[in-house]
């Protein structure tokens, strides 16, 4: 369904020879490779209560399942991308749906929560390949046909995206529903046989040139290690922000002082800070991104884990609580996909997000169905038009050279949002997700999307995005 969508949105009025065009035998693994993570990061939350029961966690040990997966894949994702921009898609994609499938049979297997946590490490390292690959893919063959319109290719990614981070928690209800909660993990073995045969058999092997040129970089090991390092410490601090724990934010901040000075001195960095310093649109876009994540993480785990705990429902039905917010996302970036231009986009999903926040302020433990329904649509809004106005975004703003680390960078950030999300669930919650939890995770949701609002109407650089091809885009 995906690729014919892909097809659809990609075909052009008046049609083009072969040579120009888009190669369309990329779309599927482009689009299978991408929605690894999204579908592993929404899959879990229907998960969290059930796997608490059966080792007997609460919500703030749970949360490490989220905090693990997102920790990993805001390491790997400019790691991954910058291997991807030396050394091409095709080897680091092959690798990563492995890893993949090792991850799900980890924790199928699984004896306890530590064993789960490792698992979801590895899943985090594996899912970090594709879509950095098919930002690469999607610029590689803009230089190949001389056409740089994108609009339909992003779009279809986007709602490739969309389509698996909301149909995650249906999904993974149904599974739970079906062989219990270990189904949620033993998923990733079909999907990594699957991803390993399209990468195989369509992705392009590197050529001779390409193959050269990468063995004459030498990679910035050093620079990787301090940016872990960085975040790690983060991480481990967001997770317990105590007094005793003040040792976390220096190492911190040591750790990214050396990494500043690391990749401003190398000859070859694995992020340039130079680059991105003068490129105040990019830094913005990212900024807003973490906001965006926030929000939207805080609601996809805080609210399914209070369907559950503080309304009361199944696993099943929790999950199926979120279907309308799938079903509006899907048909919003479906209508919108094809305008490159963002600042509109932003600013309604802000608007939406805003809204949605309100709505949860006024639900109760015996809240009516139809006010879930109300607020599972709503948010849907802005699902649909940010992560595509961001990824839009991403591409027009980046270097070329550098775009597979430009979209990993794009998805650290995002993910980076999720840790804060996950330590905001963990802190609101404490033992149970209760409905007062609820509504403070609420106005903590409406201060970050506010913050993002302000950034966004302060932007004029975004005005410029889409302005000059919106009418080949239509």
């Amino acid at each position: 369904m995906i690729e014919r969508l892909a097809q659809r949105l990609t075909r052009r009025r008046g049609g083009a020879a072969a040579a120009g065009a888009f190669d369309r035998r990329l779309l599927a693994p482009m689009m299978l490779g991408s929605v690894l993570n999204p579908v592993n990061s929404s899959i879990i939350s229907v998960s969290l209560v059930p796997i608490g029961a059966a080792f007997g966690a609460p919500p703030s040990q749970t949360a490490w399942l989220v905090s693990a997966l997102y920790l990993a894949t805001a390491i790997g994702q400019p790691v991954v991308g910058r291997l991807i921009d030396l050394y091409g898609p095709r080897r680091l994609f092959l690798a990563g749906t492995t890893l993949t499938g090792i991850a799900g049979l980890i924790g199928l297997l699984a004896p306890n929560l530590g064993a789960l946590i490792a698992a979801r490490v590895v899943l985090g390292f594996g899912t970090c390949a594709g879509y950095p690959a098919s930002m690469y893919l999607i610029r590689s063959e803009a230089r190949r046909t001389g056409k740089d319109s994108p609009a339909g290719v992003l779009a279809t990614l986007a709602i490739a995206n969309q389509t698996v981070a909301i149909l995650g928690p249906p999904l993974g209800g149904l599974l739970i529903g079906l062989g219990g909660w270990r189904s949620t993990f033993a998923v990733n073995l079909p999907l990594a046989a699957a991803g390993l045969l399209l990468g195989a058999l369509r992705l392009p092997k590197a050529s001779h040139e390409e193959r050269a040129a990468a063995k004459e970089v030498r990679l910035d090991l050093a620079g990787m290690a301090l940016f872990g390092a960085m975040l790690v410490s983060l991480l481990l601090f967001l997770m317990e922000p105590r007094a005793d724990r003040w040792f976390l934010p220096v190492l911190m901040a040591v750790a990214a002082a050396g990494f500043a000075v690391r990749e401003l001195r190398v000859a070859e960095p694995f992020i340039d800070l130079r680059v991105f310093g003068g490129n105040v649109p990019l830094l913005l876009t990212y900024a807003r991104a973490l906001l965006v994540s926030v929000v939207s993480y805080v609601f996809l785990y805080g609210y399914t884990q209070w369907l559950q705990d503080g309304r009361g429902l199944t696993a099943s039905q929790a999950g199926l609580a979120q279907l309308p917010m799938f079903l509006t996302g899907i048909a919003v970036s479906t209508v919108t996909g094809r305008r490159a231009a963002v600042r509109g986009k932003l600013l309604v999903g802000g608007v939406g997000q805003i809204v949605g926040c309100a709505l949860l302020l006024l639900l109760q433990p015996h809240s009516a169905v139809w006010l879930l329904i109300v607020v599972a649509l709503v948010f849907g809004v802005p699902q649909g038009l940010i992560n595509l106005a961001l990824q839009n975004a991403v591409y027009h703003q980046a270097d070329p050279e550098r775009m597979g680390s430009s979209a990993g960078l794009l998805r650290t950030f995002l993910y980076l949002g999720a840790m804060v999300a996950a330590c905001a669930n963990g802190a609101f919650f404490g033992a149970r997700a209760d409905t007062g939890g609820l509504h403070g995770l609420a106005w903590f949701m409406l201060a970050i999307t506010g913050l993002c609002l302000a950034l966004t109407l302060v932007d004029r650089s975004l005005g410029r995005i889409g302005s000059e091809d919106s009418s080949s885009a239509r």
